[in-house]
């Protein structure tokens, strides 16, 4: 982070201090804003600030007393007046002159990089954010969910086991012997992903199918994984591969459909007679990766869903635009869908995957 980006984002965790809402996407639309004006006016950094990390009205008050301070501005009326030693630049040059001796200061009122990665939206990084994306995906850590198992096993408490209870009894020749008991036991859930990857999610299907890898990398048994378009295809086994690079590859080379048009209800229809009905999907978790745009017919789509849930323990629909300022899910395929869907989360983050996983844990 350069040093201007280290003052701005000070300022940014002192207005969180204050009690500000200051989230992490705010910070990046914030730093955006001022390299894109002037850092060193004090001017285009007031009404950057003002418009990006204020919530609303109420946050003006407290938003002027902390600039203020932060930055030693003048303000008159609410308007900044820019002295003639800008109070900004005057911030960053005595942060230059003290770097070594203010470096742990630094470090706790500066914005974690990472941090704010983890927030972007993926369809917007440059191609260094997106390789440190990927390095970041090793993070993630997949909790599989589990069921009840039909079968009992042997344990401390639970119910009596009266077969094992009568061995041990005619192995001490009808002595009365310790009570066994029983219970059941868990077993892992299926996970069943789908991922769009028509033309309208492109840039959203390499991270997706990352995703879709660091899943099948933790439970490979329990992760099946599909691609979604205008044809379904299984990914599961280039996706078992170990290295990511080389899976995504290998996914590539059978898809026939990438960047295509979007037949959602078709293709649910193909997963559920092939796959579905067959045991796939009984009592599995179902993620469908989608934003829902259909270019067939969202009654058949809305059909197809409500089949699903009928099998499905529960249906988890992603959607990369859930997570954006004002979303509303208004499109045909989305309103045909949500009745028959018990989670729609938001897809276009990292930090709204890891959500994701804790919601597919949790099921």
């Amino acid at each position: 982070m350069t040093t201007p980006d280290v003052a701005l984002a000070g300022f940014a965790s002192a207005l969180r201090y204050a009690g500000l809402a200051v989230t992490a996407d705010r910070v990046h639309v914030f730093l955006r804003a001022v390299a894109t004006l002037d850092a060193t006016m004090t001017a285009d950094v007031y009404w950057s600030g003002r418009a990006a990390l204020c919530s609303g009205p109420d946050d003006t008050a407290k938003y002027d007393e902390v600039f203020s301070a932060w930055f030693s501005g003048e303000r008159s009326g609410g308007v900044v007046r820019r002295t003639p030693q800008s109070s900004v630049q005057a911030a960053l040059d005595a942060d230059d002159g003290a770097a070594g001796e203010d470096s742990d200061r630094t470090v706790n009122v500066s914005a974690s990089t990472t941090e704010v990665l983890r927030h972007r939206d993926v369809a917007e990084l440059s191609a260094s954010d997106r390789a440190e994306l990927a390095r970041l995906f090793g993070t993630l850590r997949p909790r599989v969910p589990v069921r009840r198992a039909t079968r009992r096993r042997p344990s401390y408490r639970g119910e009596i086991d009266p077969r094992r209870t009568l061995r041990a009894q005619l192995r001490q020749v009808g002595e009365p012997a310790r009570v066994q008991y029983r219970r059941r036991g868990t077993r892992p859930r299926r996970i069943v992903v789908l991922v769009d990857v028509s033309g309208s999610m492109r840039p959203y299907a390499d991270s997706l199918l990352r995703l879709a890898h660091t899943m099948v990398q933790q439970a490979p048994r329990s992760v099946e994984v599909f691609t979604i378009g205008t044809r379904l295809t299984r990914v599961t086994p280039a996706l078992r591969r170990r290295d990511v690079e080389f899976a995504l590859r290998a996914a590539g080379d059978v898809v026939p459909d990438w960047s295509g048009g979007t037949r959602l209800g078709e293709v649910l229809k193909v997963f559920l007679d092939r796959w579905g009905r067959r045991g796939m999907a009984r009592r599995a978790v179902v993620v469908v990766c989608s934003d829902g745009w259909e270019r067939g017919d969202a009654a058949l789509l809305g059909a197809q869903l409500e089949q699903l849930a009928g099998l499905a323990h529960r249906v988890v629909w992603l959607n990369p635009h859930r997570g954006k300022p004002g979303y509303l899910p208004v499109q045909a395929g989305i309103v045909a869908v949500l009745p028959h869907v018990d989670d729609l989360v938001a897809g276009h983050s990292l930090a709204s995957f890891a959500d994701l996983l804790e919601v597919v844990a949790d099921a």
